[in-house]
């Protein structure tokens, strides 16, 4: 049976109306599925946190390679129907928990997970929280492999000249690449945007103490201000100091007079903080 068919199926004989706003948009592509997986490198020994496991398809995919698999389903009608049609097709490494993901890391019988991977489907309003939490917040996450709306992918895996804050937020505390496009048709009900996976490896090296990690956010927070301008000026019109020591510590990182916020490194943010930190009240 092919996806699109057994997926109207499925959502008949449930009642089930896929919802935008809680980005209910469901892959139809074998394809993707194995990619994701394969972009995952998940290991026989390893835990999967799988975040929105829709109709199954990719729990399923993902429990063929992992110890276990962990997934976290808000909806009501979507957590009552897996557990029987999980087990229906023999699958006894899942656990399904019925929790609003962002609850994490007190969700409704969630297990201790001391090493996992994460595996999900992201909508779009929940992205960047999300993110904020899970690489803030868990300290024994080895990767993420997401499907996000393609603007946001590639956001999240600029480099220097297409930084944004959201993009320093994720690259300070882990490796971002951008693996490939999923294609809007490819899911039902379509879309009105493309998606793509990024995958996501966690540093294990810590590089800032909580006090300095503040500190370095509220700088970049300041150089973010105002996109258009010159990253010395937002500086400025913040940090009462004197315009000489702002330029002296931009040419100590070997950051251009003119640059702006997006054209710095995660490299040069964590400079520049080391030049300008005695100067932050």
């Amino acid at each position: 049976m092919d996806l699109l068919k057994e997926t109207k199926e499925l959502c008949k004989l449930y009642n089930i109306k896929p919802s935008a706003s809680k980005g209910q948009n469901f892959l139809l592509n074998s394809f993707v599925y194995q990619a994701i997986v394969e972009t995952a490198r998940i290991k026989s020994d390893e835990t999967v946190l799988e975040v929105g496991p829709g109709l199954g398809f990719l729990t399923m995919a993902l429990a063929q390679q992992a110890k276990e698999v962990v997934s976290v389903e808000l909806d009501d009608k979507l957590a009552s129907l897996l557990p029987s049609r999980l087990k229906a097709a023999g699958y006894t490494n899942i656990r399904l928990i019925h929790d609003n993901v962002l609850n994490w890391p007190r969700l409704n019988k969630m297990p201790v997970l001391n090493s996992f991977k994460i595996v999900a489907n992201l909508p779009y309003n929940i992205t960047a929280v999300f993110l904020r939490k899970f690489l803030t917040g868990a300290p024994d996450l080895v990767s993420m492999t997401l499907m996000l709306q393609d603007e946001v992918a590639r956001r999240i895996t600029a480099r220097p000249g297409d930084m944004s804050l959201l993009a320093l937020s994720v690259q300070y505390y882990a490796r971002a690449e951008y693996k490939f496009k999923v294609a809007a048709q490819d899911f039902y009900p379509a879309p009105k945007v493309s998606s793509a996976v990024v995958h996501i490896e966690i540093k294990k090296e810590k590089l800032l103490d909580q006090e300095d990690e503040k500190l370095l956010f509220r700088l970049a927070k300041i150089g973010f201000a105002a996109r258009r301008k010159m990253l010395k000026g937002n500086l400025l019109n913040v940090i009462k100091i004197k315009p000489e020591l702002i330029l002296a510590a931009m040419v100590e990182n070997k950051i251009e007079e003119k640059a702006r916020a997006q054209d710095l490194s995660v490299e040069q943010w964590l400079g520049l903080l080391g030049s300008l930190r005695g100067y932050m009240i």
